[in-house]
């Protein structure tokens, strides 16, 4: 099998980022033909032209796109390689967190608070679906995972499920709404519209489940799966909300939401999940530890 000559690659990845064999080769510091000569070796060795002319420039062909992706991966997981390696000897640490795109806002930030003063590290958050984020824990590219879905373990991912909160679940609404409410549990859930959470959620499973037992068919005035969404409805007064206190703890304190009553048995748990790693981040290591003794 033909090894690729990544000082072939890295010539390649500068002309395409440039656009032009002359500028690139300016950039590098090495003669134009020099380049060429180099470009055409690689396309040999892949069997395929990786750029077309279009006037003075090159533009890349469907098999130069291809190579310019697994280029990107190449280099991006080299970077990761000397970071990871080197992390003792760093000033400066980075810690990649990946957040379900649903969890609340304030408990990212609960859990994150310890380090956002820290000049010695960087943090990086990005959200999506549980399925990107745990791809990414496993490639490496994400040192932790924020959820309120624990995933599976088994052989083939034997993740480390850490669990970080739980927080109790309220009725909470607008103080217009309150006012004259029944004390009754049964009365408030069934005398207003509500805001759930979406039906494949364990809070709207658990509440759901209250609902049957206290004989109350609920009036739904809105749903969704996103803590965000959730306390925008209940912010403009849609109804009244099932959510944990944690996600509106501001308009709480505020005063602009009440709440109204305790569901108790409800509950929303939060974790972190990560996999064992030879290297592990110490950045990592501090917030675990920090949200564990809190």
């Amino acid at each position: 099998m033909q090894r690729l000559n990544l000082h072939h690659l890295h010539l390649f990845h500068a002309i395409a980022q440039d656009g032009t064999l002359t500028g690139a080769a300016a950039r590098l510091n090495i003669s134009q033909s020099a380049l060429s000569t180099q470009l055409r070796a690689l396309e040999a060795a892949l069997g395929h032209d990786l750029f077309e002319r279009r006037g003075r420039g090159l533009i890349l062909t469907e098999a130069g796109r291809i190579a310019l992706d697994h280029a990107d991966t190449i280099f991006r997981t080299a970077s990761d390689l000397i970071g990871t390696l080197s992390e003792a000897t760093r000033v400066r640490s980075r810690l990649r967190v990946g957040a379900l795109a649903t969890l609340s806002r304030n408990f990212q930030m609960q859990f994150l608070k310890p380090l956002l003063t820290r000049a010695d590290v960087e943090v990086s958050v990005q959200s999506g679906t549980q399925a990107d984020l745990l791809r990414g824990l496993e490639d490496l590219s994400i040192d932790v995972v924020l959820t309120n879905l624990a995933p599976l373990r088994d052989a083939a991912n034997p993740w480390l499920v850490h669990a970080m909160d739980e927080q109790p679940v309220s009725l909470i609404a607008a103080p217009a709404r309150v006012a004259g409410q029944k004390a009754d549990l049964s009365a408030m859930i069934g005398a207003s519209p509500l805001i759930l959470p979406s039906p494949q959620t364990a809070i709207r499973a658990g509440f759901d489940a209250l609902a049957v037992r206290l004989g109350v068919v609920p009036t739904i005035a809105a749903e969704a799966d996103d803590m965000a969404m959730l306390r925008l409805l209940i912010r403009e007064d849609a109804g009244v909300g099932v959510i944990p206190p944690i996600v509106v703890r501001d308009e709480l304190a505020s005063g602009r939401l009440i709440e109204m009553a305790r569901l108790d048995g409800i509950t929303e748990n939060f974790f972190a999940v990560t996999r064992a790693r030879r290297f592990p981040n110490p950045a990592l290591a501090e917030l675990l530890e920090a949200a564990r003794a809190a």
